[in-house]
C-alpha cells in the first residue's frame, strides 16, 4: 500500500461521492467517463482498498470511502484556499474572495451589497457559501465571514457592523383572516406559528421574555431561517424575521406583539493573514458598511457610533 496518490485523484473521488456515478462525475469534471474510472482505480490501488462497489442503484461507497471522505474534503478546502490566495497579488484587487454567511443573509442581504461593490471593483470575483453552519475560518474555509456572534479566536480580525433586531411578523394576507393578537396567550390560541424544528432559537428567545413556547405550539417547523421567512411571506402564519427584512417585502410584513424581540450582533470576520490582501480588505470593508446601512436604514442601529471605529483585533 502507498499513499502517494496525487490530489487530482482525490478530486475525482470527491466528485464521484458528490455526483453518485462515474458519468455524472465526468460531466461535472469536464472529462470522459473512462478517465474517471481509471483515476478511481489508481486511487484504490494507491490506498490498497476498494472505494466503490456496483449496485442496482449505481455506485455504492464502501466503508473505506466514507472514512476517506472528510479528509478529502479537507484537502479540497485547502487547495481552494491556496488557489484563492495566489489568484491575485496582495495589492491587486483582481481575484477571488470566498464569503460565508447564513442562508438569510446570503440570499436577502448580501446581493445588493456586492452588486454595489462590483460596480466599483469589477475585477473581484465571489464565491458565496450561504450556510447556517459556521465554517472554519482558521482552516481558511472562507476568506470573509458574516457571523451573528463575536468570534474569539486570536488569529481572526472581527468588526461589529451593526445590531439587528428580530421580531415576530405576519403577512397582510394572513392578517386579513386572522386579527392581530393583543397578547401572547391570544397568539398561541388563535394563530399558526412558524419556528424551529430541532433548534431552540425562537423558544429560547421568547423564554427570556417570559413567553413560554413549546415545539408542539409551532405549526411550521424548520431550522432554515430562509424557509421560515418564506412561510411568513406566503401567509402561512406568524414567524420570526429580521426587522429590516420585514420592510423589504412587498407589501411589508406587519409586526406582531412588538414587545417580543431579540437583538443579534452582526460581525464581519477575516483571518489576520489576509489583512494585507487588497481585494479581501475591500470586501471586508464593504460588508461592514453595507450591513450597517441595512440595519440603520430601518432604524435598527441604536448607537450613533461609527461602525468603522468598532474594529477588534483579538490579542494572542
Amino acid at each position: 500500500m502507498t499513499t502517494s496518490a496525487n490530489w487530482a485523484l482525490y478530486a475525482t473521488f470527491l466528485s464521484v461521492m458528490h455526483q453518485g456515478s462515474l458519468s455524472a462525475a465526468a460531466r461535472a469534471l469536464g472529462t470522459a467517463q473512462p478517465t474517471v474510472r481509471k483515476q478511481i482505480a489508481e486511487l484504490e490501488a494507491a490506498l490498497g482498498c476498494v472505494l466503490f462497489t456496483r449496485s442496482k442503484a449505481g455506485l455504492a461507497p464502501t466503508e473505506a470511502a466514507h472514512a476517506a471522505y472528510p479528509f478529502a474534503e479537507t484537502m479540497a478546502a485547502t487547495a481552494n484556499a491556496l488557489a484563492r490566495s495566489i489568484s491575485g497579488q496582495e495589492h491587486d484587487e483582481n481575484g477571488v474572495v470566498r464569503i460565508t454567511c447564513s442562508e438569510v443573509v446570503g440570499v436577502e442581504v448580501l446581493p445588493p451589497i456586492l452588486a454595489r461593490l462590483a460596480r466599483a471593483h469589477p475585477g473581484i470575483h465571489y464565491e458565496i457559501s450561504p450556510t447556517d453552519r459556521a465554517e472554519d475560518m482558521l482552516q481558511r474555509d472562507a476568506d470573509v465571514a458574516i457571523r451573528m456572534f463575536r468570534p474569539r479566536e486570536s488569529a481572526l480580525i472581527a468588526r461589529r457592523a451593526c445590531t439587528i433586531e428580530l421580531g415576530l411578523f405576519a403577512s397582510e394576507s394572513y392578517l386579513a383572516e386572522h386579527p392581530l393578537p393583543d397578547s401572547f396567550e391570544s397568539l398561541l390560541a388563535n394563530h399558526r406559528l412558524i419556528g424551529d424544528d430541532r433548534g431552540q432559537v425562537l423558544i429560547a428567545a421568547l423564554e427570556r421574555q417570559d413567553a413560554r413556547l413549546t415545539r408542539k405550539d409551532i405549526s411550521w417547523r424548520t431550522d432554515s431561517g430562509l424557509a421560515q421567512l418564506a412561510a411568513v411571506r406566503a401567509g402561512f402564519g406568524v414567524g420570526p424575521s429580521q426587522v429590516p427584512l420585514a420592510g423589504l417585502t412587498n407589501p411589508p410584513l406587519r409586526r406582531v406583539l412588538p414587545w417580543l424581540r431579540a437583538d443579534m450582533e452582526a460581525w464581519v470576520v477575516m483571518h489576520e493573514d489576509l489583512k494585507a490582501v487588497h481585494r479581501v480588505r475591500l470586501v471586508f470593508d464593504a460588508l461592514s458598511k453595507g450591513l450597517a446601512i441595512y440595519a440603520r436604514t430601518w432604524g435598527m442601529q441604536r448607537s450613533s457610533k461609527s461602525y468603522m471605529d468598532d474594529t477588534t483585533r483579538f490579542p494572542r
